[in-house]
């Protein structure tokens, strides 16, 4: 039975499968055939939604490696942005907060003046090293400054504060092993004192690196016989080894206001930092001279006789060979914690920003305001470049008066700001002229065309973004740094422009540009807890200076002078 039964039901089953069994039944066959292609159809959409699928699976797998890469870069954009804001970190280890306060714009400004300053200290090192100053074009050193590394020296600080270590370590180890003063040399006592002096206090209060304030100390004692005259006020030039002195021979014997006014500054630090009075006592015995006449109107000319402590003749300038008297009188009050004990260094600085505004003029036809030169009671409508440190100086001082007068001077700050920017706005290449002429109904034309990269109007305007925080200082800044970048840098560093009307260029890279113009740059795009302004203030070489409690050393109360001249740089009669 079973087997039958087995054998029954398979034969039914096969006979679904033969053809006769369809030609016989129509209606089944017709079901058959729509049945087949109902199942082909099926599977051909199966197959053909996979090859879809896959198509979308493979873009989806595109798109999320475009994702990725994009993913990566974006990570390596955060990566080398953290290690920007640490590295920021490091190189400002002396401030507070600078990642809070930094913004995008002028993170990535800093790191193209730090750039520039590592192409111009690579540069020296390579074709200067140990040389005063580097000639790019020619690519060698030259001792301008006696021989005592002035570049190097001068340079210290911004590598300090821009955080290139490993510059400044080999820089450390060259004072260490080479730098020495008993030279028979003869050497500017101003320069020597605001660039080599200024540039080894500022690396110690900044390092803390013993090496540094040894050195000073000793550069100090060679450079002291130089107060050694009847008056206080100092010889201009001094023979390290010997001690022998001198001024130079156009000057017929005189010194210079700036010259011997603007040693405060680093000989009252020497001394706080020593613990050894001499040196503040011989910088200062120059302002005791000169308060003991000092003019209404705070304006003194440009020579001094060392012998008779006299005011001897010449013009009143806030330019070459006067203007850093004037901007020691106000720093040296800072310095000095701005306490009773340093108030003659304020009331010295007013009265001769009371005489400042008797040379103040305006232009014709745009109302550019200027500073004119005096001689006897003749003005000159001329201003150096050099006096653009004017408008920083007022910015710095300008919290010391009261809100109306503050506000006055501040105003007038900002307009000076603005003649200085368009000495280099004016010209072809966007860099200023060395001095300028105003005449009626022409407003302001070039004088003597040369450029060699100072850092005056860039000062004022890092002060004055510091005290307006107003960012209009800082895109002029930045345009002044292109300028350079266009027209002063080529291969092996940085060089000066003959004249600024055709772009020629000359052959030296010079220390205050490192020293100065591109550490002021830094700092305009730097926040403000990078060398905050209420624990530092600059020399006239922008070498940053702690400010500590000021040493009385049993002074008389009327002996107290106000401090500090300068004339910054002015420089190498051609050079400067």
């Amino acid at each position: 039975m079973g087997k039958k039964s087995y054998s029954s039901s398979t034969w039914r089953g096969w006979r679904y499968v033969q053809p006769r069994y369809y030609i016989k039944r129509p209606k089944r066959l017709a079901l058959v055939i729509v049945v087949c292609i109902s199942f082909t159809w099926f599977v051909y959409d199966r197959q053909s939604l996979n090859r879809e699928h896959q198509e979308d699976i493979l873009r989806l797998k595109e798109e999320v490696t475009r994702l990725q890469n994009t993913l990566d870069d974006i990570k390596g954009h955060m990566k080398g942005s953290a290690e920007i804001i640490q590295n920021d970190k490091k190189d400002n280890k002396f401030s507070k907060g600078i990642s809070d306060e930094d913004d995008p714009i002028n993170l990535q400004r800093r790191e193209k003046v730090k750039e520039a300053m590592l192409h111009a200290w690579t540069s020296y090192e390579k074709y200067a090293w140990g040389k005063d100053e580097l000639k790019p074009q020619s690519m060698n050193g030259v001792d301008s400054f006696g021989g005592l590394g002035a570049t190097l020296v001068d340079s210290l600080d911004t590598l300090f504060i821009m955080g290139l270590d490993s510059q400044f370590q080999r820089a450390r180890e060259w004072i260490a092993k080479s730098l020495y003063f008993n030279k028979n040399i003869e050497v500017s006592v101003f320069e020597t004192t605001i660039r080599v002096l200024g540039g080894l206090l500022s690396a110690y209060d900044l390092s803390g690196d013993e090496v540094f304030l040894e050195k000073a100390r000793d550069l100090a004692d060679k450079l002291l016989p130089a107060w050694n005259t009847p008056s206080g006020i100092p010889y201009n030039r001094i023979n390290l080894a010997y001690g022998n002195t001198n001024n130079a021979r156009w000057t017929r014997g005189n010194s210079i206001l700036a010259d011997s006014g603007s040693e405060q500054l680093e000989f009252i630090a020497l001394s706080q930092r020593t613990n050894d009075p001499k040196y503040q006592e011989k910088a200062e015995k120059v302002i005791k001279e000169l308060h003991r006449t000092f003019p209404e109107d705070g304006l003194l000319p440009i020579y001094l006789n060392p012998l008779t402590g006299t005011k001897s003749s010449g013009a009143i300038t806030f330019g070459a060979m006067g203007d850093s008297f004037y901007e020691y009188l106000l720093k040296a009050w800072i310095q000095g914690n701005k306490t009773e004990m340093v108030k003659f260094y304020r009331e010295m600085w007013e009265a001769s920003m009371k005489g400042l505004q008797s040379l103040i003029r305006k232009s014709t036809p745009s109302s550019f305001v200027y500073i004119t030169e005096k001689l006897g009671n003749s003005f000159f409508d001329k201003m150096d470049e050099l006096a653009c440190f004017v408008p920083g100086m007022l910015a710095l001082g300008s919290s010391g008066y009261g809100p109306g007068e503050g506000d006055k001077f501040m105003s007038l700050a900002e307009e000076l700001a603005w003649t200085c920017y368009n000495f280099y706005q004016s010209t072809p290449t966007k860099l200023a002229g060395e001095n300028y002429y105003f005449r009626k109904g022409e407003d302001m034309t070039v004088g003597t065309s040369w450029n060699i990269q100072r850092p005056e109007t860039i000062e004022s305007l890092f002060y004055l973004w510091r005290f307006t925080k107003n960012k209009t200082y800082q895109e002029w800044g930045w345009n002044i740094f292109q300028a350079f970048e266009k027209n002063s840098r080529i291969e092996t560093g940085y060089v000066g422009l003959k004249d600024v009307t055709t772009g020629a260029k000359d052959n030296m890279m010079q220390s205050f540009f490192l020293a100065e113009t591109l550490k002021y740059l830094y700092l305009l795009f730097s926040p403000p807890s990078v060398i905050p302004l209420d624990e530092w203030v600059f020399n006239t070489e922008a070498h940053p200076l702690r400010i500590v409690p000021r040493n009385a050393h049993q002074e008389d109360e009327e002996e107290k002078f106000p401090r500090h001249l300068h004339g910054r740089k002015e420089g190498r009669m051609g050079y400067k």
